[in-house]
């Protein structure tokens, strides 16, 4: 079967601030995400696999500060900057991942080669920068991280003595410098991608720096596989965006996948249960990207808003933030 090749990304999930919104930052978002989807996209069109891909267009979301992963990653309460990611290969099943890290430039790519070099899925904080320095691996030191928009935000967390999961935690929004479409104070700040290639194989990645004032030590479901991250040839490539201890213990991408699989629901079904249905029942907030090994494409979020896009091969790339 002929399949156009595909892929999708995401910024994060959150409640949306039109009251105070800036229309030059609403373009730079939709710019950045079109920037992305597309060089994802070029990937997929010169025959690049769908691993390629999701890494490239991960790799670009940690590169640009607008985003919580990688530069422009959120603080945790002791102001140091503790970072997560995942990668899955849907033709094997294989998978890596890396958390608490706080030295690595790019984590998806760390991630990636412990999916490719080493016997094992996760390696975790000291560990993981040891193999990934084994790897050659671009270290950096911790001020790298830093914006001052994110500084920012963890001391109005702090004065609310509240997390914020760069999402939903009380916060001073009303004394925050605002024009980000989506309230940086009350989203999920978590990036990823899913892509289909020509050769019908699916993979996903996803990579997150937490939450601002987050506990040190504390991991969500973004480097998780089954919760923030998961591919599966024979069903889907999933990637969350959310409250991520509520993902992990819905195992919500993987649950995407058993329900089209198990109960033979379609894509738009199959998200559809989980993010409209399973997981407002725990309060499980956010949204996930998903394509079916069919080349269909799903962007569910139960927020307000989701940076999003999708980048077809032969046709425009689409971005948007609202709700349609």
């Amino acid at each position: 079967m002929s399949r156009i090749p595909v892929i999708a990304i995401h910024g994060g999930a959150g409640a949306i601030t039109r009251s105070a919104m800036s229309a030059e930052k609403e373009a730079e978002y939709r710019s950045a995400l079109t920037s992305i989807v597309t060089a994802g996209q070029s990937i997929l069109a010169n025959g690049g696999s769908a691993l390629d891909a999701v890494t490239e267009a991960v790799r670009l979301l940690e590169e640009n500060p607008l985003f919580n992963a990688g530069k422009g990653a959120v603080f945790t309460h002791s102001g140091t900057h503790e970072l997560d990611a995942a990668i899955m290969d849907g033709s094997t099943l294989n998978a890596g991942a890396v958390a608490g890290v706080t030295h690595i430039r790019n984590p998806i790519l760390a991630a990636r080669a412990v999916m490719e070099h080493s016997r094992h899925v996760m390696f975790i904080g000291d560990g993981a920068e040891a193999f990934a320095k084994t790897q050659n691996i671009e270290m950096v030191g911790t001020d790298y991280y830093f914006t001052q928009a994110r500084y920012d935000q963890l001391q109005r967390a702090l004065l609310d003595q509240g997390v914020v999961l760069d999402h939903d935690g009380a916060s001073r929004a009303a004394e925050a410098p605002q024009g980000d479409p989506i309230d940086p104070d009350k989203k999920f700040g978590t990036v990823g991608a899913v892509a289909l290639d020509a050769s019908g194989n699916l993979a996903a990645a996803t990579s997150t720096g937490g939450m601002t004032n987050k506990q040190v030590g504390r991991v969500g479901d973004s480097p998780i596989i089954g919760a923030g991250c998961y591919a599966n040839n024979q069903t889907v490539a999933v990637s969350s965006t959310g409250t991520g201890e509520m993902f992990m213990r819905a195992v919500a991408a993987y649950d995407v996948s058993a329900l089209i699989e198990y109960a033979g629901l379609t894509l738009d079904e199959a998200c559809h249960k989980v993010v409209m249905e399973k997981l407002p029942k725990i309060n499980g907030n956010g949204g996930l990207i998903a394509v079916d090994s069919l080349g269909n494409v799903a962007l569910p979020f139960n927020t307000e808003g989701m940076y999003r896009g999708v980048g077809r091969v032969g046709q425009d790339a689409f971005v948007d933030i609202y709700r349609s």
